[in-house]
């Protein structure tokens, strides 16, 4: 009894150390999955935005200019550099620079300007995209694509928000930010010659008007109460040359920038780009692994479909022994 009780305390003690064992190892393995935070990039710590993820390249530089990635100090850019939610760019005195996002949609810097990523989401084919973008001073052109034509574009500035939909502009804030001064909102011809249209709002969202029509701009002042207007004018040559030639280099640096974000989808979509041979159903018969066999091959007769069965396997075996089996006729010879 006393030897049947210590074997029974024995495989119990046993048996519990093993599924404690096996039990720590499953978290332990956990955290080691390709998808846990600690085996890939931590999550940002924007609530409700994925701020790991890039959602634009660098697409043309000249000069001086920075990217401020969250908390993080200012750092020089380079072409190619990744851009994020939330990042801060802003040229120096003496540079300009080209960011493209995913969908294409383009923004050009010009001297001492200053822009925001406050969000965006695109996905391919979703009808749910948007992009925010803040222009706190500065002169930024832009080329809207993909986003603006399947969700919801703003571009914002301190005294205004800017509805685009589908088009080219050239948005000019005041260094010192002055509500007196005002931003200057302009709309511009395609590339290809269409014209887009800009909805213009107050801070408080109420409509201001829209611009239509190429060439055409706004001035944004200040009304009673405290509410801004926009005032259409007329743009002055000389501004209207210098905007041309920050419109040229904004389409520079969209068709730069367009083969980049054609890149990055292309790294991007796991179905988008797969070899040959991780397809299993793209194989030749003769490499297919044996459960993708044909079903007139039988499992351990490796023979192509009609080729002369081979005699002397296992079924002809008990064909033999049966002594009701039909005879072959080679058999009745």
């Amino acid at each position: 009894m006393k030897r049947r009780a210590f074997v029974r305390l024995f495989a119990g003690a046993a048996t519990g150390h093993i599924i404690g064992l096996f039990a720590w190892s499953l978290p332990a393995r956990a955290q080691n999955q390709p998808g846990s935070p600690s085996a890939g990039a931590q999550v940002g710590s924007t609530a409700g935005q994925d701020t790991t993820q890039p959602v634009g390249q660098i697409a043309t530089l000249q000069g001086a200019a920075t990217v401020t990635h969250g908390s993080a100090a200012p750092s020089a850019i380079k072409i190619r550099d990744a851009v994020y939610k939330n990042d801060v760019l802003q040229t120096g005195a003496d540079g300009s620079l080209g960011v493209t996002f995913d969908d294409e949609t383009t923004l050009s810097l010009s001297a001492n300007a200053r822009v925001v990523i406050n969000d965006y989401i695109y996905a391919e084919g979703a009808k749910g995209n948007k992009a925010v973008f803040n222009i706190a001073r500065g002169t930024v052109a832009f080329v809207a694509s993909l986003v603006a034509k399947t969700g919801n574009m703003t571009i914002t500035t301190p005294t205004a928000t800017l509805g685009i939909r589908g088009t080219t502009g050239v948005v000019d804030v005041p260094e010192s930010g002055a509500a007196s001064a005002g931003a200057k909102i302009k709309l511009y011809p395609d590339a290809d010659g269409r014209v887009g249209r800009i909805e213009v709002f107050n801070p408080q969202g109420a409509r201001l008007g829209a611009l239509t029509q190429g060439a055409s701009a706004f001035a944004i002042r200040p009304g009673l109460g405290g509410r801004f207007t926009a005032v259409p004018f007329q743009i002055p040559p000389q501004e209207a040359a210098r905007d041309r030639g920050v419109v040229q280099r904004l389409f520079a640096s969209h068709n730069a920038g367009r083969q980049l974000a054609i890149q990055r989808r292309q790294l991007r979509g796991p179905n988008n780009v797969r070899p040959n041979n991780s397809r299993p159903n793209n194989l030749p018969n003769n490499t297919r692994p044996n459960n993708l066999r044909p079903n007139n091959v039988a499992p351990n007769n490796p023979q192509q479909p009609g080729a002369p069965a081979q005699r002397g396997g296992f079924r002809e075996k008990l064909r033999k022994l049966n002594p009701l089996a039909p005879k072959r006729k080679d058999q009745l010879r």
